[in-house]
């Protein structure tokens, strides 16, 4: 009798272990001594896995985790979709709060709703600081002014270009943007001969020797202007920031060529010279009939954190009859 019932209860143990469905499950070790595990009973509930954005959950867990807060995760389980899923496709979700099962249905009514997860836009515009630094000519009729021995001819060296400006960066598609901005800018134009001094009377302006008779150092001609610029670029690294020494490197080839204009704040003359032992400066601010407007075409070329640039006036550094007909340019680093 007891051999019958011994038997029989091994039998119901039996067919009741087949009767229970084993769920699926997934191993995943972490480190040493921890592991994540997926249990899968259905695998309807695998199409359900797809639409969750599992990065997110696991942030959120490791975040409580490394708090040691053992409470539940303040998020429903649809906060975790990672995209718009029609109701009728997510059955089976069920809060992550919750260690119990819900079985609530979805009512019939609401089968056309759309659960959205909205995603915050990527910024589009950054601003940075940008410098030009380099030299500065001009050309009269496509020639250098030295080729005719005239006074205005320039050192290039020691005639310095330098603008400060802030320049912003949109992005208009993946590799291609726009930056665009204004600051300041200062042609120095240091004369070959020191002895140069540039006059103005009602005929428009003359350069001829100083006759004085003292040791000059320097001669030459500032002009200052505020400006904007426009400059599409194509940067083959896609980086949504301007590349520069200020905000970090960048490992991509950038070209890029766009209109300018400036307009003249002030200009002024500087002669330096030594005379009975001292060192002399002489200041003259004065418009010298140079056009009040300046505009040309500005190209770039960089690589990882600097520019290089080339600036080239298409109107003449002088108003029409009032002096010599010259069209400066610049060029040099930008960073």
């Amino acid at each position: 009798m007891k051999t019958r019932i011994l038997f029989l209860t091994a039998f119901i143990t039996f067919h009741y272990s087949i009767a229970q469905k084993k769920a699926d499950t997934v191993i995943i070790k972490i480190g040493e001594a921890s592991k994540i595990i997926f249990a899968i009973s259905d695998k309807k509930d695998l199409e359900t896995l797809k639409h969750y954005n599992l990065q997110s959950l696991m942030s959120d867990m490791i975040q409580k985790l490394s708090n040691r807060d053992s409470t539940d995760l303040v998020k429903p389980a649809t906060a975790y979709l990672k995209d718009t899923v029609p109701a009728h496709q997510i059955t089976g979700v069920t809060d992550v709060n919750t260690q119990t099962e819900q079985n609530e249905s979805l009512d019939e009514n609401q089968d056309n709703t759309h659960y959205t997860i909205r995603k915050r836009p990527r910024r589009k515009t950054y601003s940075t600081f940008s410098m030009d630094i380099g030299t500065n000519n001009y050309l009269e009729s496509g020639k250098f002014p030295d080729q005719n021995n005239s006074l205005y001819s320039v050192r290039p060296w020691g005639s310095w270009y330098v603008a400060l400006n802030s320049i912003q960066r949109t992005r208009l598609a993946n590799k291609f943007f726009l930056e665009w901005g204004g600051g300041f800018s200062w042609y120095n134009f240091k004369f070959q001969n020191d002895k140069v001094q540039m006059t103005k009377d009602d005929n428009g302006v003359s350069f001829q020797l100083d006759t004085r008779d003292v040791q000059f150092d320097k001669s030459k001609l500032t002009v200052a202007y505020v400006q904007a610029s426009l400059v599409p670029m194509i940067d083959f690294s896609g980086s949504s920031r301007k590349p520069g020494f200020f905000n970090g490197f960048s490992s991509g080839f950038r070209f890029g060529a766009g209109p300018y204009i400036g307009y003249r704040i002030d200009s002024y003359t500087k002669q330096k010279f030594e005379q009975n032992g001292d060192t002399k400066k002489e200041h003259r601010h004065d418009s010298y009939y140079i056009n009040n407007l300046r505009y040309g075409l500005r190209m770039q070329i960089g690589f990882k954190g600097a520019d290089f640039f080339f600036n080239y006036d298409m109107n003449d550094l002088f108003t029409e009859n009032k002096g010599p007909r010259l069209n400066a340019f610049s060029f040099g680093v930008s960073f």
